[in-house]
């Protein structure tokens, strides 16, 4: 039995005393057990990875779309994305990918999402930019988590789940910026690249600088790279400059400006018409 204890201050009136007395005692009796039998929401599958790369414990989250786990036969393609904690962007991109293979404009994916730990130090590449480097103790890890992705995540998905060769990956701001690091530094790790709002900015822009140079040391098989911005005019002068460097590289390249976005707002409506562009499923047999 909940007992409340309420002094009664003398400005205070009889009417509102009383329905602050009665609000407080509604909460009371919602919060009492009901007998309702109540068990967790789960929306998909969440694991543990030891990694030597990164010399730390690494939580991964999945997302598998419906008729994977009734199927035993099913193979599908992996979606892996940065920033992919529970409290990060893990649910909404789910969410994306659960309603977009319902409504027939996206063919299936697993989604795998990587918990971040220090995200500003494995997001970005090394920089020589003063200002850069106080973002955080220690920046310039993506060539670690580049290989802990390669090494040691990309098995483990394939040893837990049934996939096809096709992969992808997709990430905003500084998990953008790593999604065109790597496009452009190893473009055969994934198929498609989707970045939103990336961090061009990053060491000068060194990597658009570079980008002419990379494509054509490291050209590989053919890639799409999807990329959206908001209504920063700094990124979209740097995409313009990245556009040029990688025309003729047998990169398929989709560039959606959002200027009615906020680098607080794009990854969702930018998510949503990368999945339907790049992800589009295939016309079936005899409607072409």
């Amino acid at each position: 039995m909940l007992s409340l204890v309420i002094p009664i201050p003398m400005p205070i009136g009889r009417t509102i005393f009383v329905t602050m007395l009665a609000c407080l005692l509604l909460l009371s009796a919602q919060a009492q057990p009901s007998g309702a039998r109540q068990a967790p929401l789960v929306i998909g599958q969440t694991f543990t990875i030891d990694s030597k790369a990164l010399g730390e414990t690494r939580r991964i989250n999945v997302y598998l779309p419906a008729g994977y786990v009734e199927s035993k036969t099913l193979q599908l393609p992996v979606l892996y994305m940065p920033d992919g904690g529970m409290a990060e962007d893990f649910l909404h991109v789910a969410g994306l990918v659960q309603v977009s293979v319902g409504n027939g404009t996206m063919r299936p994916f697993i989604l795998v999402g990587i918990e971040n730990t220090q995200r500003r130090r494995d997001l970005t590449g090394p920089t020589t930019n003063a200002e850069d480097k106080k973002i955080a103790p220690k920046v310039g890890g993506s060539a670690a988590f580049r290989q802990f992705i390669r090494q040691e995540l990309m098995p483990e998905v394939k040893k837990r789940y049934r996939t096809t060769p096709e992969t992808a990956i997709v990430g905003e701001s500084l998990a953008g910026l790593f999604v065109v690091e790597t496009l452009l530094l190893e473009p055969d790790l994934f198929t498609s690249y989707l970045a939103f709002d990336p961090s061009l900015w990053w060491n000068n822009e060194q990597l658009v600088n570079d980008a002419g140079a990379l494509v054509k040391k490291n050209a590989g098989k053919p890639k799409t790279l999807f990329v959206a911005t908001s209504n920063q005019k700094e990124l979209e002068a740097a995409m313009q400059r990245l556009t040029k460097s990688l025309g003729g590289a047998g990169i398929t390249l989709h560039y959606e400006p959002m200027p009615q976005e906020t680098h607080a707002t794009i990854y969702h409506p930018a998510a949503l018409k990368a999945f339907r562009t790049v992800f589009k499923p295939e016309p079936a047999a005899g409607t072409r």
